[in-house]
């Protein structure tokens, strides 16, 4: 069997290939015949529907006080850079990072889940180390981390968003078992509501 660093290499060798994390801020979604939510930004079901992004969806819900949070002051150009570095780095959007940041930590680089989660990107010990995080409590090494593991996501999922922040939160297992899609757990399905809601502001400079 291949060992976790085996795969994160084998992932990320395909980086300049592949495809880039949608930066169009659209999103799609429907509620099949089990009641399972399905997200996407990529669309490929004839029951998918655009949704409204200020609440006119019955599904999809962003909310519309959604305001993009500043960094704490004192940090700001510190972790700008490395956020931008990494933006960069794994081709992501950076209004992407900062959304992530915000809902996992609220950019707290002390954070602790009740779960052991650490930091700014909230990495599990086991993900910072495949992510080849040495010091998961240090700002520019989580947020190289958190970027890192979002491509590698994204790979996973041909650039969708939704699946990616889906992944991230529940794990790539979890969006297996829910057949590809969000999975049918509330806390994930806020969390995705909650990031893309963040990354639209971001991205729209609000």
């Amino acid at each position: 069997m291949y060992g976790a660093r085996f795969i994160v290499g084998l992932a990320l060798s395909g980086l300049l290939s592949a495809p880039i994390v949608a930066a169009a801020g659209e999103v799609y979604s429907y509620v099949d015949s089990e009641g399972v939510v399905h997200f996407s930004n990529v669309p490929s079901d004839p029951r998918y529907r655009r949704v409204n992004r200020g609440g006119g969806s019955g599904v999809y819900r962003a909310p519309a006080q959604a305001r993009a949070r500043p960094l704490p002051a004192g940090r700001d150009q510190a972790w700008r850079d490395a956020i931008r570095t990494a933006a960069q780095r794994y081709a992501l959007p950076e209004a992407l990072l900062l959304a992530v940041m915000a809902v996992e930590s609220n950019f707290d680089h002390r954070a602790l889940s009740e779960k052991g989660a650490v930091g700014l990107m909230q990495l599990m010990p086991t993900t910072a180390k495949d992510m080849y995080v040495a010091d998961a409590w240090d700002p520019m090494q989580n947020i190289e981390g958190g970027a890192r593991y979002l491509r590698i996501l994204a790979n996973q999922y041909e650039g969708d968003m939704v699946k990616t922040i889906a992944a991230y939160n529940a794990g790539p297992e979890a969006v297996r078992r829910a057949g590809g899609a969000v999975p049918n757990i509330p806390e994930t399905q806020e969390y995705v509501r909650k990031v893309i809601a963040l990354y639209q502001a971001y991205k729209a400079g609000k």
